[in-house]
């Protein structure tokens, strides 16, 4: 059996030999206290994975964790919680950095009190740094969106529509930069603002490729746009015959690599970034130890030789 084509850290292996347990929370052995704040809607269902990561951290490191997010996404929300969480007094925050404008004040204020932050997803190690964290945890967005634009530049492609769902979100656009930096050609209204309804996503694909008919291949960001994508191509008859990539794993993008619609996904192990961080966290307050530098949780290419553990596990630990 062949394995997939991506490095898989040890502590992945270790965090699954333990049962997950159904809640977020566990009885904190030493009084420490994490909260994870997420950008992500409600709606998004990619964040499961980044719930049972901190739940499984938390359980096994015996300390009390707690995910918060703005509902419907919108980051002045965010910011907001935030700030709750930092009045609170845990002991770390882990957090992502979808807009450094709007979220960086909110993070400086809870490193200037005390609490140590972790961030992770979104954003940069250099932003990181700027918000005094102590570290960063997560893909580099334009280097993965880069090594997917050279992978099908050698597969032929030379022309592409990118699907972003979250265009407010700078890790996004530089996910499609990269990609045309490895292609060789100019990002410009090769990138639609799909928004995130699926049926107007759907649409938006639809039309654009109808437009375009001479399109290539196809990029989506994640389940978001990816599920509405793959329902575009199959309304209109591309699917399997128009060139398919995507970030990000979900159980519609497994089952779309499985019959050959989508070509590839790019992991970028989203449980590794909210179980490490508790992991770092709790180590820190109670030893000091700290690791020298930032963690790469991605990317790696998912392919359809490389599906056993990844469908086994998509929606829950990938």
């Amino acid at each position: 059996m062949k394995k997939p084509d991506l490095f898989v850290s040890a502590a992945l292996f270790m965090a699954m030999a333990v049962p997950l347990a159904m809640t977020t929370t566990s009885v904190s052995a030493e009084g420490e206290r994490y909260i994870l704040v997420s950008h992500a809607p409600d709606s998004d269902s990619w964040w499961n994975t980044i719930k049972n990561g901190i739940a499984l951290a938390g359980a096994q490191m015996g300390v009390e964790v707690e995910y918060r997010n703005p509902p419907t996404g919108d980051l002045a929300d965010m910011a907001r919680i935030i700030e709750q969480a930092t009045a609170s007094k845990p002991n770390g925050i882990i957090t992502t950095l979808a807009d450094y404008d709007v979220l960086s004040g909110a993070i400086k204020n809870a490193v200037d009190q005390g609490i140590n932050v972790i961030i992770i997803n979104s954003g940069s190690p250099e932003q990181a740094r700027e918000v005094g964290a102590l570290m960063y945890v997560g893909q580099p967005e334009y280097d993965a969106g880069h090594a997917a634009g050279l992978r099908a530049k050698g597969d032929g492609i030379r022309s592409f529509l990118c699907v972003n769902h979250y265009i407010s979100n700078p890790s996004s656009t530089q996910r499609c930069q990269g990609f045309a930096d490895g292609l060789g050609v100019q990002l410009g209204p090769q990138m639609i603002d799909s928004g995130q309804d699926p049926a107007e996503i759907k649409n938006k694909v639809l039309a654009y490729l109808s437009t375009n008919p001479g399109t290539d291949a196809v990029l989506t960001l994640g389940p978001t746009s990816a599920d509405p994508t793959i329902a575009a191509l199959q309304e209109n008859g591309m699917a399997g015959d128009l060139y398919f990539g995507t970030f990000d794993l979900g159980t519609e993008i497994v089952k779309g690599i499985k019959a050959g619609i989508i070509n590839w996904g790019i992991d970028q192990q989203p449980f590794l970034q909210a179980y490490l961080p508790v992991i770092v966290l709790t180590n820190y307050d109670r030893y000091g130890v700290l690791p020298g530098n930032n963690i790469n949780s991605g990317p790696g290419f998912v392919t359809k030789d490389g599906l056993t553990l990844v469908e086994k596990y998509a929606g829950e630990y990938r």
